[in-house]
């Protein structure tokens, strides 16, 4: 049995008789040939995501605005074909930020931001992961793209697949004679001024959260976050949880040795915890050596009948 796999690329002499349901038999019967191992639910997914909002449109445009909408579809079936379908959502990312940092001129304006930044050892990847979160919040067309994704399926890897092919065809759209994302990413360095991620603090790295997607019917969610900004998200938790105890110790204790040994103690105190040693503190504190150690002796004692209440 010979199989004619349907040409992906709309005709040029497209005839005024082009419907809805000529389109949707067409990529129909091109996911079947390509994919026949996959089940049906899958293909009408893709084709449902495909067609999208042009739906209802469709037989209200003349053959040359079908044309062009057919373009679009087969365009972004390529970049589902070639790099996303299939793939685990961790691949699927990698290939995404791989595929937008692999642009020249966006390389250009991201170097120039770290080079223009107080850290300067940060990586491309990483100012790139950061920015796509923001463009995932902000950017409205991304917001209606991934409400539209999640009514087309509910499998979660080919959610993934979509929405990365969605944000890659959107990303690359020439806007005078430049991709889209370049316009975007200067938009949000103007946003992040005058220290854009400069700004950053040293203890508190912006987590790499990607997107979640609400299921149309019921309180789910679908995460595409990655799994190594889940572990450092977890990891950053864990470090302000600590800090803040430490903080709390800290003023605890001081309170205690101000009450039973005075100010001295505290100061003590303050300089131990900034790592000086005893010589140091002695001098600081015009106290000799001896006075010191008994000093510290005092502060453990104490500190110890605290912590055993």
């Amino acid at each position: 049995m010979q199989v004619v796999t349907l040409s992906l690329e709309p005709k040029s002499t497209a005839s005024q008789n082009t419907t809805v349901d000529n389109i949707l038999q067409a990529w129909h019967w091109q996911l079947a040939f390509d994919y026949p191992n996959r089940s049906v639910a899958i293909r009408d997914s893709i084709v449902s995501w495909l067609i999208g909002n042009h739906f209802e449109q469709l037989e209200q445009l003349d053959c040359q605005q079908i044309e062009l909408i057919q373009q679009g579809m087969a365009y972004r079936y390529r970049i589902l074909q070639n790099r996303y379908l299939g793939q685990t959502p961790e691949q699927g990312y990698r290939r995404l930020t791989i595929r937008l940092s692999s642009l020249a001129v966006l390389q250009s304006k991201i170097r120039m931001t770290i080079s223009l930044s107080r850290d300067r050892r940060r990586q491309t990847s990483e100012v790139l992961q950061e920015f796509l979160q923001d463009l995932l919040q902000r950017d409205c067309y991304l917001q209606q793209q991934m409400t539209a994704i999640a009514k087309c399926t509910d499998d979660i890897r080919l959610r993934h697949a979509l929405l990365f092919t969605t944000i890659e065809e959107y990303c690359l759209r020439p806007v005078r004679n430049q991709p889209l994302i370049v316009y975007r990413f200067i938009n949000y360095m103007c946003r992040l001024s005058p220290g854009g991620v400069t700004q950053v603090p040293k203890n508190g790295e912006i987590r790499i959260v990607f997107a979640q997607i609400p299921t149309e019917d019921s309180d789910r969610t679908f995460s595409l976050l990655d799994a190594q900004a889940i572990e450092q998200d977890r990891e950053q938790q864990e470090a302000v949880e600590q800090q803040q105890q430490r903080k709390e110790v800290k003023q605890q204790l001081s309170k205690y040795l101000e009450q039973k040994l005075g100010h001295l103690a505290v100061e003590w105190l303050n300089l131990y915890l900034q790592g000086q040693p005893q010589q140091a503190i002695a001098q600081q504190l015009n106290l000799t050596a001896k006075d010191v150690y008994r000093l510290r002796e005092k502060v453990c004692y104490h500190a110890t009948r605290l912590f055993r209440k």
